[in-house]
């Protein structure tokens, strides 16, 4: 099978993926294996290209927002039927026995692994994973719709739930890429104020179209204080304007698995007043379950932008240079 594997970490303009021949991965137990159709472009993918995140085994296969169709079962495995649709995201095992894990937290889980890091990814014509932490997804969404709802859509919801946003409340997003335009959406509908901060004029065009009360540059202020931020974009400096706009009480999320250096923060400016600084770390099966039930139920309109499998190191550079509207998707197969 054909596969794009990263060859070493380096800026996404020298194009470091290199396309290969693999042999065909087999699925061991409790295993399936999904024919790809398509795959989401995550920044996840972009920070483990540039070296922000060290690949965990030579030769990796990217992708993580897997959209595909069963078309083998290991032993044991039965929960999907052959011709199936499926996804398949970043989390792809935890140990279900450390305190994290025992407790419901499974996204904090001391030997986790995950798709497109530990193990191969989407980025190729087929795939394998345990059918435990695959998931099944709403048929109204056509294949490169669906795709950057299994991380970026279900990274937003939980960092719009890590900030505690009571109804009615007002939202700042800093960042409004693939992950920030489903949150937006998430947070309208449950009848949010939302303010964007990005520094791409397409980026704000999207946000107000989609109904956002307004858009500005990265760094500015929104036109009033909020009661919660995310912050989706890798940049550590904005932690601190972030910061600074919330209203007494505010609390701050950042998405990312990779922040650049947060500078100091000044506590009278910053914090006081009970404001919050607060982390996402990965997500759970069952934050992923309750994201795709309300994703169709809104329903979610997902901007995407789609690459052919030849193109997929363009996809990295575009998203590099904030050239995507929306999420990139790579599109693997047109077969059934």
């Amino acid at each position: 099978m054909r596969a794009w594997a990263l060859s070493h970490p380096a800026p996404a303009a020298e194009r470091s993926l290199r396309l290969i021949e693999r042999d065909r991965p087999e699925p061991g137990p409790n295993e399936i294996l999904v024919k790809v159709q398509v795959c989401g472009v995550c920044r996840t993918d972009l920070h483990l290209v540039e070296g922000d995140l060290a690949p965990r085994r030579p030769g990796v296969v990217l992708g993580h927002e897997v959209v595909g169709r069963v078309v083998g079962r290991g032993r044991g495995a039965g929960r999907f039927e052959p011709g199936e649709r499926v996804g398949i995201a970043w989390l792809r095992a935890t140990c279900g026995v450390c305190r994290f894990c025992a407790r419901g937290d499974e996204n904090l889980c001391v030997e986790p692994r995950f798709t497109g890091w530990d193990a191969d990814g989407g980025y190729a014509e087929y795939a394998v994973v345990d059918e435990r932490y695959a998931y099944r997804l709403p048929r109204l969404f056509s294949d490169s719709e669906a795709a950057p709802l299994l991380c970026a859509g279900i990274i937003g919801y939980r960092s719009l739930r890590r900030t505690r946003l009571r109804p009615g409340g007002r939202l700042g997003i800093y960042g409004f890429g693939g992950s920030a335009h489903l949150t937006a959406q998430v947070a309208l509908h449950e009848g949010a104020t939302v303010h964007v901060m990005t520094r791409a004029e397409g980026a704000r065009q999207l946000a107000l179209s989609l109904g956002c009360a307004s858009a500005q540059g990265a760094d500015e202020p929104p036109p009033e204080l909020l009661d919660a931020a995310i912050l989706f974009a890798p940049v550590g400096t904005l932690v601190l304007p972030a910061m600074a706009a919330l209203d007494r009480g505010g609390r701050l999320a950042i998405a990312g698995i990779h922040l650049s250096d947060i500078p100091a923060l000044d506590y009278d400016a910053h914090l006081f007043e009970e404001r919050e600084l607060v982390s996402v770390t990965a997500n759970t099966r069952h934050d992923g379950e309750e994201f795709l039930a309300l994703a169709a139920e809104i329903p979610i309109r997902p901007t995407t932008t789609e690459y052919s499998f030849e193109a997929a190191d363009d996809a990295l550079a575009d998203l590099a240079r904030d050239g995507v509207s929306g999420a990139a998707v790579i599109r693997v197969s047109d077969g059934q």
